[in-house]
């Protein structure tokens, strides 16, 4: 199947399994999303919503956060992991948001990645999720998936990213990154699926008799 002809049906297709696409993270505002984002590396988005809620009823805003210290904010969220260096990046940017915005999450991509703790997928998602802003963050399961679906030939998830950015309708990136997300968990999981069994990999690639290896992001 051309490339093309694949982009149309995986865009058609999971636009038809999900329609709608409620943000994974439990937040109120740009704020706390970033907060939660910025906990979810090399963590579970189930175990960020067991943990923001204490975490939040510390503080909730960067003024209240940028008063408290890294050991009390470390000890509520040990249970993400990475929590020695997560405490202080969430300690350090409520800081800088009091100080250089006002308080306010900035709207802005390099802003955000200015702040301590937050990269480029980060500030990605706050940029789609929080303010409606196109991005395509992706993550290493997004990556897992374009190369399965032959989307990609990326070593690691920057290139990634540029390939399905070119791909894909820029007004579709928000909806399609959380899509993916929803659909790799799904069906195509790392160890669900190999590029064989599910069904974007089977009817995009229906010959495909050996498993897809994966570069690694």
């Amino acid at each position: 199947m051309p490339k093309k002809e694949r982009v149309a049906y995986i865009l058609n297709r999971l636009q038809e399994l999900y329609p709608e696409q409620p943000i994974p993270l439990d937040h109120k505002d740009p704020y706390t999303l970033l907060v939660a984002v910025l906990l979810s590396a090399q963590c579970t988005d189930e175990r960020v919503n067991q943990v923001t809620p204490a975490l939040f009823a510390l503080a909730d805003n960067p003024f209240d956060m940028a008063r408290q210290s890294v050991d009390d904010i470390r000890a509520i969220i040990r249970p993400c992991g990475l929590s020695p260096q997560k405490s202080k990046a969430i300690q350090r940017l409520s800081e800088i948001l009091v100080e250089r915005y006002n308080g306010v999450v900035p709207q802005d991509m390099d802003a955000l990645e200015e702040l301590p703790g937050v990269g480029h997928k980060t500030a990605s998602v706050v940029m789609s999720q929080a303010f409606g802003v196109p991005a395509f963050p992706v993550d290493t399961h997004i990556h897992r998936l374009a190369q399965r679906w032959g989307l990609t030939n990326g070593k690691n998830v920057t290139q990634t990213e540029k390939d399905l950015k070119r791909l894909f309708p820029r007004d579709s990136w928000n909806a399609l990154h959380l899509q993916i997300i929803y659909y790799g968990r799904e069906y195509c999981s790392a160890r669900g699926c190999d590029g064989t069994v599910c069904e974007i990999c089977r009817h995009c690639y229906p010959n495909r008799r050996a498993a897809k290896k994966t570069k690694k992001a």
